[in-house]
């Protein structure tokens, strides 16, 4: 029984897969994509992915359900939490112009397993959040004409009475799902000309219904006699918000299609600013208007803004709100239907799905596999499930990926980069990279035919400690090391990594005693304020411990200002968030990531590009190589274990050898 067990090196190794992560190709332009999207189409994307549905259902459903006419503030709150995760994503995006999106990012800084994690939920979120839309679109359409096609299909096909299901089979939305399938596989181009249009006309509906309906509003609905602004309490706005954050999933279509972009690097910040910000005021300002034309406890969810106009006397401009509602949801649907089959695409291309997926068609350059699989599995959800069940199952997937991008800035930004030399290799350069070694009384001399004053000297000799003052990415910062001179042995990175992690558990524990504490865990006082400072002691210290040390200098391309404390911020909220989600969500989940786990260690970790990369020796990391004719510092070359060079070595040493 003793020899069945795995050694521990076995252990290590297989925990090293599971944790190793993406090697990027010298040229991140270089892609088997049609880079063709500009600043304003990635804008227009990102303003289709967000404002649809979300708009013209959720904004209902939250205020008469759970926040009342406070859902303004529960936006607002949903806004800035997508804010801080959308400067994570416009870093990562414009430093890595892959499509992939959280997935990507996740892979190039965290790991293998929890990047597949990360994508299997990405993918859940766009199937559900397109079979969402799809449903809205159908009841919207079907409002229209009087609910119609509801009553015939459930006279004519019949209902079910299933828990989580819908009450009727919804042929409608799954036919808009199936006809704009066929239009994504012509290419990016024809799906970027077609959210051009819909979004325009969105926008312009949005205005209209703001303009008029300022005009209808009665402040009166917000008064006491109706329940006030809030009157479901804080409880209720920070529940909202929980669900509200559905409205913003769609900003990641914009790093999703970055490797389709003309200029990512500047593309991708802008364009998700923008479309974010439009967005989010575009949603605190309708529902505001739709709390003050009607009182909020008489909403009807399915159909609030158009059923708010008809209810006023206006049903021309109710019919105009149903009609933009489609057209707005049109354009999620699209970027439902965009993203998806490229997530898909990067992790079959990495080899962790199913290889058939990686296909890009010759002619359209779109990954057509992916889109016309992915576009009927959305179909089928639409088709069976209800608009509840799917949004709230929406937001945790949402909630996490944000989570883990924002815990990748913070250990990548202190991360050393490739191109970025550390003193031991400065120290110990091979031979073949060595410059020629030159004299001292030369550099001497030399010295001081440039510097032939004491001024000039000293001059010198201040800018060479200034430069020195600033050590590598992810050592202690030089003024810390008196203080905490028991964290300069270890190895760079090592103690930001320790601290994210610790950090993130923090945030766990105190955000489940402020969600739990009080009703469900049934605290007293004094223990539920204890454990609040314990743990919020302990994730500032965490958050200190990630700043007192080196980050990576600042590049070119977009970086999120004030790490660690954005992302850590952004880690906090999404956690409190997802803890205010229902129960039976999280049941959902977690039985979606045992399939996920099934996947990856029955296919992912076998196929990975990155296993096969890997070195087929694992007992030798480095060799070492002296030449009899040179002294031991001038020669010592590390040798990587790659088999082929080493041998070409070993041939040309040989030959020496003979010659001689």
């Amino acid at each position: 029984m003793g020899n069945r067990l795995p050694s521990s090196g076995a252990v290590v190794r297989f925990c090293q897969k599971l944790n190793r992560v993406k090697t990027l190709e010298d040229d991140l332009m270089e892609t088997s994509f049609k880079r063709c999207l500009s600043t304003l189409d990635l804008t227009l994307l990102g303003v289709g992915g967000m404002v649809g549905s979300g708009l013209y259902v959720l904004t209902g459903t939250v205020a008469k359900e759970i926040a009342g006419p406070a859902v303004v503030i529960s936006f607002l709150i949903a806004g800035i939490a997508s804010l801080l995760a959308a400067l994570c994503y416009a870093e990562f995006g414009a430093r890595v112009p892959k499509t992939g999106s959280a997935y990507m990012f996740t892979y190039v800084s965290v790991g293998e397993l929890w990047a597949f994690l990360i994508g299997w939920n990405v993918i859940l979120e766009y199937m559900i959040g397109g079979a969402a839309v799809a449903r809205a679109w159908s009841g919207y359409l079907d409002s229209i004409f009087d609910h119609k096609i509801k009553n015939y299909t459930e006279t004519h096909i019949g209902t079910w009475n299933v828990q989580f299901l819908a009450h009727y089979p919804d042929l409608l939305a799954a036919g808009i799902l199936l006809f704009a399938t066929a239009f994504i596989s012509f290419g990016v181009r024809v799906s970027s000309f077609l959210n051009h249009i819909f979004a325009a006309i969105s926008m312009g509906i949005i205005l209209f219904i703001l303009i008029f309906g300022f005009i209808l509003a009665n402040p009166k609905n917000w008064s006491a006699e109706h329940g006030g602004f809030a009157p479901y309490g804080f409880s209720g706005i920070m529940s909202g918000t929980a669900t509200c954050f559905y409205a913003f999933v769609g900003f990641d279509v914009i790093a999703a299609s970055s490797e389709e972009a003309k200029n990512p690097q500047k593309a991708i910040p802008i364009a998700t600013a923008v479309s974010l910000g439009v967005a989010t005021g575009a949603y605190i300002l309708v529902s505001a208007v739709l709390t003050l034309m009607v009182p909020w406890n008489t909403l009807m969810p399915d159909s609030a803004l158009s059923d708010a106009f008809y209810r006023r006397g206006y049903s021309w401009a109710g019919f105009i709100v149903a009609a933009g509602s489609i057209c707005a949801m049109n354009t999620v649907l699209l970027s439902n239907l965009f993203s998806l089959p490229r997530i898909v695409y990067a992790m079959a291309e990495d080899g962790l799905f199913f290889q058939f997926f990686a296909k890009v068609n010759p002619t359209t350059k779109v990954p057509v596999i992916g889109i016309v699989v992915f576009g009927i599995l959305m179909a089928i959800l639409a088709l069976i499930f209800d608009l509840e069940a799917l949004v709230q199952f929406l937001s945790i997937g949402t909630l996490l990926a944000y989570t883990f991008v924002a815990a990748s800035i913070i250990v990548l930004r202190f991360q050393q980069e490739k191109s970025e030399p550390s003193n031991e290799a400065e120290q110990d350069q091979s031979p073949q990279h060595q410059v020629p070694s030159v004299s001292t009384d030369r550099i001497a001399g030399e010295e001081m035919k440039e510097y032939e004053s004491f001024s000039d000297k000293l001059q010198l000799v201040e800018t060479q400690k200034k430069a020195n003052e600033r050590r590598e990415t992810g050592h202690l910062k030089a003024a810390f090391e008196p203080y905490l001179k028991f964290l300069s042995d270890c190895y760079p990175g090592e103690v930001v990594t320790i601290s994210v992690v610790m950090m993130m558990f923090c945030a766990i524990c105190l955000c489940s005693v402020l969600v739990f504490g009080s009703n469900e865990l049934h605290l007293p006082k004094w223990s539920f304020y204890l454990l609040l400072v314990i743990f919020l002691i302990g994730f500032l210290i965490s958050v200190l411990l990630i700043w007192v040390h080196e980050q990576q200098q600042k590049t070119t391309t977009f970086q999120v200002p004030l790490v660690p404390l954005i992302p850590a911020l952004s880690i906090l909220l999404n956690i409190y968030l997802m803890l205010k989600l229902n129960y039976m969500t999280w049941v959902r989940f977690i039985v979606w990531l045992a399939l996920g786990l099934l996947v990856y260690f029955g296919y992912g970790i076998w196929h990975s590009k990155e296993n096969l990369r890997g070195p087929k020796g694992h007992g030798v990391t480095a060799r070492y190589v002296v030449f009899p004719n040179s002294s031991l510092e001038e020669t010592v070359q590390q040798v990587q274990p790659n088999l082929q060079d080493a041998m070409g070595r070993a041939e040309s040493t040989d030959e020496e050898i003979h010659k001689r």
